[in-house]
């Protein structure tokens, strides 16, 4: 991340002047943005030109005068003549904020490009690189925030004291999100809501492959609704970040051959926060139903009497599809997909697998990698074809990911020397379909079946 050459803040101008130095259509933009505020305004000018009609705007139609600036908070010059060079001058004497139009090495602040929603504002900047840019990111937000947003944050600030009064800091936090989210009861309904002090909550959130552009919406909400984010190992930092900055981060990471926090102190903890009334994000990678112990803390979440939501997320299998154009079920060749882990599988699992996969369905293998060669023989074993096409993705969703390619009966004898990171291993006709042509082939030996 690069580093800023301007620091960005919010300057009180209630009750202060803003002079415009001056009177051609630059000088309009200025005023047109200017009136917005509280301050008064005035535009100083030989010749005005700019049809300034409308604004509520003081003319002075003359050359520039030192005693112009007499009270003045911040200085615009859109004049380019003796009048503009003698603004600057008397600017710089009395320490005045300049701002000079197009001339970004003479400014003293820029002004970027605004979103208005009063008294809510976004200001987009550049520094005066790239002022189209800026009004493009300004467009965007704009459609992000609903005309709306300013009746809310008046109505935020006149209930202030009251909240202030009545919540502690996370409560109020808490009050503010449900404000903003639109609940359907009314503000002072849910005052007294929060005020009761309710039992917090646990939302089971889908993270996604890695990606943290493959999040949902309604993750990214909730997470900045939490007081509490309580995170897997393979959640990328990017995707913790999204979260309220003073959120209480808990890394309950698990990895092979490494446990920080066992699955029943993972359920003590998310009961332990919500009864704390502490809203609790649990932030699982890909999709929380999918091999990803939702299970059992839903049950001890039930148990406890404790509210919960469930969020999905893109599993990595699916992510794993997509990055290799895989039509994992595609017409007159595959059926359906089977998501499996293949640790731990025994022998009924590894024969079902070998009946499903012989019927035209695709298996998407997860937690696999490790033991792929085993498995490979071991569906050898069970009657299924050699020459059955293979596809690892390590990595999915991410942009260190790399891709593997094979039959059943190369990986069962060469196994594969794949990247770190979790796999998904495809296995069947469906992946000759896919867009394996930049993944590493892994070359074959002599077919043996022991």
């Amino acid at each position: 991340m690069g580093e800023l050459n301007t620091f960005p803040v919010s300057y009180k101008i209630k009750g202060q002047r803003i002079a415009i130095v001056g009177g051609g259509e630059e000088a309009l933009a200025k005023a047109r943005l200017a009136v917005k505020t509280t301050a008064s305004v005035v535009i100083l000018a030989t010749e005005i030109t700019a049809d300034f009609s409308g604004l509520d705007v003081e003319l002075r139609e003359r050359a520039f005068e030192p005693a112009d600036l007499d009270g003045v908070a911040l200085v615009f010059v859109a004049d380019h003549g003796p009048d503009g060079e003698a603004a600057k001058r008397e600017s710089h004497v009395r320490h005045i904020p300049l701002n000079v139009v197009d001339s970004p090495d003479e400014c003293d602040f820029y002004v970027p490009s605004i979103v208005d929603r009063a008294p809510l504002t976004v200001a987009v900047s550049t520094e005066g690189d790239a002022p189209v840019l800026a009004r493009l990111v300004r467009a965007r937000i704009e459609a992000m925030l609903s005309p709306e947003t300013g009746r809310l944050a008046r109505l935020a600030g006149s209930l202030r004291g009251r909240v202030a009064a009545l919540l502690n800091k996370e409560q109020a936090i808490r009050f503010y999100h449900d404000v903003v989210s639109g609940d359907a009861r009314s503000p002072e309904a849910l005052l007294e809501a929060h005020a009761s002090g309710t039992d917090g909550a646990v939302w089971l959130i889908g993270a996604g492959p890695g990606a943290e552009d493959l999040l949902t919406l309604r993750a990214q909400r909730l997470l900045q609704a939490a007081d509490v984010i309580v995170h897997d190992q393979l959640v990328p930092d990017a995707v913790i970040e999204m979260g309220r900055r003073d959120a209480e981060r808990i890394s309950v990471g698990k990895k092979k051959g490494h446990h920080s926090f066992t699955q029943a102190q993972i359920n003590t903890l998310l009961v332990r926060l919500a009864r704390q009334g502490k809203r609790v994000a649990r932030l699982k990678s890909g999709d929380p139903m999918v091999f990803g112990r939702a299970g059992e803390e839903i049950a001890a979440l039930r148990k406890a009497g404790i509210a919960y939501e469930i969020v999905p997320g893109v599993s990595a299998a699916l992510a794993a599809a997509a990055d290799t154009a895989t039509p994992v079920t595609l017409r007159k060749v595959s059926t359906g997909i089977v998501f499996a882990t293949a640790h731990g599988a025994d022998n009924t699992e590894l024969d079902h697998w070998a009946s499903l996969a012989g019927s035209g369905l695709t298996l998407a293998l997860y937690m696999g990698k490790s033991i792929v060669m085993e498995t490979a023989g071991k569906l050898l074993g069970r009657g299924m074809r050699p020459d059955l096409p293979v596809g690892v993705v390590v990595n999915a969703g991410r942009r260190d990911r790399s891709f593997y390619r094979a039959t059943l009966a190369d990986i069962a004898v060469d196994g594969a020397e794949m990247a770190d990171g979790p796999a998904i291993i495809f296995i069947g006709e469906a992946v000759a379909y896919g867009d394996w042509a930049d993944a590493e082939t892994l070359a074959a030996k002599e077919f043996k079946v022991a």
